[in-house]
């Protein structure tokens, strides 16, 4: 056996997971930024990446779970592991955040085909593993993929938070308008993290 295989099943040796009634949910932070818009969104990705990272050491000393809920990028022969290598590797911005946001070993990641986190990956099956009540939602971008991964969260039941200060968009004005939807219809809170 060799000696990757066997960490890996040395792991699955743990056990069940651990319950955590509060997660911290990082949507798309691992991100190469290759589309249209990509530019605006990078102004406020790292503020929001650094926030971010603050925020998942203070809830990590409490306990509470961090689950990666990252796009492929239709990269199907890819795992979440040389995602986060192939972006650290980028100049500038991309490169910082996927440092800053590397995951920990007892981080749980789940790639997701399409914006939502929720939309065709386990993400509810692990939250119920987890007896998760309550979602921290964080990551790119607060109007698209955070705002969607909130409306799912809260069809299926779960209290959501979801940090200004954690989130980027391509302008401050979609950004605002987001987080006032999320606010207002999805009941979640939008308080700073910090």
């Amino acid at each position: 056996m060799t000696a990757k295989a066997h960490d890996l099943f040395d792991r699955a040796r743990l056990g069940p997971l651990k319950a955590s009634p509060t997660v911290l949910v990082l949507v798309d932070f691992i991100n190469p930024m290759r589309f249209p818009g990509a530019a605006n969104l990078a102004r406020g990705a790292l503020p929001a990446a650094a926030a971010t990272a603050r925020l998942k050491k203070r809830l990590s000393k409490q306990g509470v779970a961090t689950i990666y809920a990252n796009d492929n990028y239709g990269i199907w022969h890819s795992d979440f592991k040389e995602l986060v290598a192939a972006c650290q590797s980028l100049p500038g911005v991309r490169g910082e955040i996927a440092s800053l946001l590397a995951p920990d070993d007892d981080d749980l990641t789940v790639l997701k085909p399409r914006h939502s986190a929720f939309h065709s990956t386990p993400l509810d099956h692990l939250l119920q593993q987890l007896k998760a009540k309550e979602l921290v939602l964080v990551g790119l971008s607060t109007d698209m993929c955070v705002h969607l991964s909130a409306m799912d969260a809260y069809m299926l039941g779960y209290k959501v938070w979801v940090p200004s200060d954690c989130t980027a968009a391509e302008s401050e004005e979609s950004k605002a308008a987001a987080l006032l939807q999320m606010s207002r219809v999805l009941k979640c809170s939008t308080k700073k993290a910090h």
